[in-house]
């Protein structure tokens, strides 16, 4: 394979786990287990390639209007997900962190999440953010919030201040969003952040999103053009 850029940071909005079951006859539950599945896969395969890091839409503050039973299976699902892949995690050098309001969040789920997170907090090789009733919105007004608690005054405010109070403070703005299932939107997903962020949408739903696939979303991603706003001296 041809050397490509690699980006940094590449943002997934996991899509179609649902619609991947109903085509097969299957309950959309089912399709939510075989799109977990493929979480740590895709995981480790962004790390072998050079992603540092790399941030999963996996639950929203909107997904709490799904069903209830349906939502319920998707806490258990993330509890067994935590258990069962930590070791894996640690194994491979990945950090794992909670991005959004896990108060809302079963206790067994919350402390699951807590514990991984600082199970593998001293590990660098990937840095793995799970978006967790995560709203890109939601994010703001905390932002905004936890700046006017602090008494910082408003001509001391700048785009840096507010990116040290999102959750992402620390980190590199996404350089790649890839949402799979065929969908054109980012559905309140990091919208602050994804302001220069190149977007690459695929119809390809999540449980059939292969390294192959991400590896073409990186060959789309290395045909970029990334200006800024500026201009590049051919133009």
């Amino acid at each position: 394979m041809k050397e490509i850029k690699i980006p940094d940071h590449v943002a997934i909005i996991l899509d179609g786990n649902g619609r991947w079951a109903k085509k097969r006859n299957k309950p959309r539950t089912y399709g939510h287990k075989i799109g977990a599945d493929n979480v740590v896969d895709i995981a480790l395969y962004a790390k072998d390639r050079g992603v540092k890091y790399l941030t999963l839409y996996a639950f929203s503050t909107e997904n709490w209007k799904r069903p209830e039973k349906e939502v319920s299976y998707l806490m258990r699902l993330l509890f067994k997900f935590i258990e069962t892949k930590i070791n894996l995690l640690i194994e491979n050098n990945v950090k794992l962190n909670i991005l959004g309001d896990i108060s809302r969040l079963p206790d067994f789920a919350r402390k699951s999440c807590i514990e991984a997170m600082e199970k593998t907090k001293n590990y660098d090789g990937l840095y793995l953010n799970m978006a967790l009733n995560y709203g890109g919105r939601a994010d703001i007004v905390r932002a905004v919030k936890a700046i006017v608690k602090e008494g910082i005054e408003a001509k001391a405010i700048d785009e840096a201040t507010i990116s040290n109070h999102l959750y992402t403070k620390s980190m590199p703005d996404p350089d790649l969003m890839i949402r799979t299932g065929g969908d054109f939107r980012i559905s309140n997903f990091l919208i602050y952040q994804l302001a220069y962020t190149e977007l690459y949408f695929t119809p390809v739903l999540w449980p059939d999103f292969t390294k192959e696939e991400f590896d073409l979303a990186l060959e789309d991603f290395s045909r970029r053009d990334r200006r800024y706003g500026g201009v590049n001296e051919s133009d």
